[in-house]
């Protein structure tokens, strides 16, 4: 079964829809979606790796324009949207004590998690609902956000055909990887937030 979605998933990636559903996801897990783009990004650019600086440019901008949502959710709907968003990832009741250390690092913090598996929407909601200096949270966003797709997609392109051919070799150990660093990712959230 895996092996059908794995196929599935790098003929959808060689069609031109492809593209929209990487800004569709991009988009969203900056804001509020709990899978990263990388599940579309990775086999996009193994079936078109000629494509592969386009997608990571793509991937980039919808990735920082969700995270510019994130942050309006938390400055201008904190209570209505962001509140609940943090509540269903278990991270409310550390918030306060989150809030002084923000205030001082917020920047490095956005730049970390934008480098990480860390659930990104939850730093950029943090980062309106803490009032962030949005100039800072722009140039950390785009700065980790633009590396992190700039390593995947490199390596990637660089080393397309030994990659992809680890990547059918070792599927069923790689997704259980992605998903223990998945969960990882919201199991941080709920002790270190």
């Amino acid at each position: 079964m895996l092996r059908r979605l794995y196929d599935r998933t790098m003929a959808i990636a060689a069609t031109p829809y492809a593209t929209w559903g990487l800004v569709m996801v991009a988009f969203a897990e900056s804001s509020v979606f709990p899978i990263p783009p990388d599940v579309l990004l990775i086999p996009m650019i193994l079936a078109a790796r000629d494509k592969a600086f386009n997608y990571i440019f793509i991937a980039t901008l919808a990735s920082v324009a969700g995270g510019l949502a994130g942050y309006g959710i938390g400055w201008g709907l904190w209570e209505i949207v962001g509140q609940p968003i943090l509540n269903f990832y278990g991270a409310m009741d550390k918030f306060e004590e989150f809030r002084s250390g923000y205030n001082e690092h917020g920047a490095l913090i956005v730049f970390i998690a934008g480098l990480t598996p860390f659930p990104f929407k939850v730093i950029t909601i943090a980062s309106g609902a803490f009032g962030l200096d949005l100039m800072a949270f722009m140039v950390a966003s785009v700065l980790a956000r633009g590396g992190r797709f700039m390593i995947v997609g490199g390596l990637l392109w660089r080393f397309g055909e030994p990659i992809k051919a680890f990547i059918e070799r070792y599927l069923g150990l790689l997704t259980t990887v992605f998903c223990i660093l998945l969960v990882g990712g919201f199991v941080a959230v709920r002790f270190l937030v």
